[in-house]
């Protein structure tokens, strides 16, 4: 027997393209916009005004040396001259992992509630996660074509999982008392919700948030295969032009702002240390 479910997906792709194409025109338009805006917020001030910005809330939230490290990261992408590609690659990650957040956490918050459609989400965040990134990329190049806005959408496919799940354990384990004592005080369910879980469960939600953004940097470096740009269209160069200075520079730029993120995201999760 010969199952072809390629075939079923391709018709499913193309129908789905005939119907929603005003849909993926105005979602496309929408993101077009967000990202040139938030690439020409990053590249409005100099380079080291940012810098010192990056480095003075890093100090606050985690200290001098985190302080310190993100800097000299920084000024080495400076050095290097991949501040602009550093800066684009940036705006792609923050769009894609605010879209996966305003989809994830919400659903993780319903998925809380319900333990049918927990149960049926979790074979689907499963697929989600274990497909190899690159398949995200042909629906994604059907519907948006090439550039910046399908590199985005397949990043957010590939980084919504961990929001979903993070969000969803974090609410679930909020302390039963806890949840009885608010709920015997009168606290309606969207005052449960808003003062008791959310803010107990902010930890996990904060490491949801860490995931995200982790995910969608390694896969907006990926969609540079598409025309996303940025550093992944560096890394890219290096490969196919088998320029190895330009492959490296690139990848410490990617490991540098890796960094960043991880470290300003996992100091927002934890008690605040007094700056030194």
């Amino acid at each position: 027997m010969d199952l072809r479910i390629g075939d079923v997906f391709e018709r499913l792709i193309d129908g789905l393209k005939d119907r929603f194409d005003p849909f993926f025109h105005a979602v496309a338009d929408g993101l077009t916009a967000a990202i040139h805006a938030l690439e020409g917020l990053l590249l409005l001030a100099p380079s080291h005004v940012l810098i010192g910005l990056v480095a003075l809330a890093s100090w606050r939230l985690s200290g001098l040396g985190s302080a310190v490290l993100c800097a000299l990261g920084l000024e080495l992408i400076v050095g290097m001259g991949l501040w602009q590609a550093t800066m684009e690659t940036l705006a792609l990650v923050l769009s894609s992992a605010c879209v996966s957040l305003l989809l994830g956490i919400p659903l993780g918050i319903v998925a809380s509630y319900n333990r049918g459609l927990a149960r049926g989400l979790r074979p689907l965040l499963d697929s989600m996660q274990t497909m190899p990134a690159f398949v995200y990329l042909i629906p994604a190049v059907l519907f948006f074509r090439l550039g910046k806005v399908p590199g985005v959408v397949a990043t957010v496919i590939f980084a919504m999982p961990p929001a979903v799940r993070l969000t969803q354990l974090g609410i679930q384990q909020v302390p039963r008392d806890v949840v009885e004592a608010a709920i015997a005080f009168g606290s309606t369910p969207r005052q449960l919700l808003w003062n008791v879980q959310l803010p107990i469960a902010l930890p996990t939600l904060l490491a949801g948030v860490n995931q995200t953004l982790m995910l969608s940097l390694s896969m907006v470096v990926i969609s540079a295969m598409i025309g996303a740009g940025g550093l992944g269209e560096q890394v890219l160069k290096g490969i196919t032009q088998l320029r190895i200075g330009l492959g490296f520079e690139s990848g410490i730029a990617v490991v540098i702002l890796a960094i960043v993120l991880d470290r300003l995201t996992n100091a927002l999760g934890q008690p605040r240390s007094r700056p030194t």
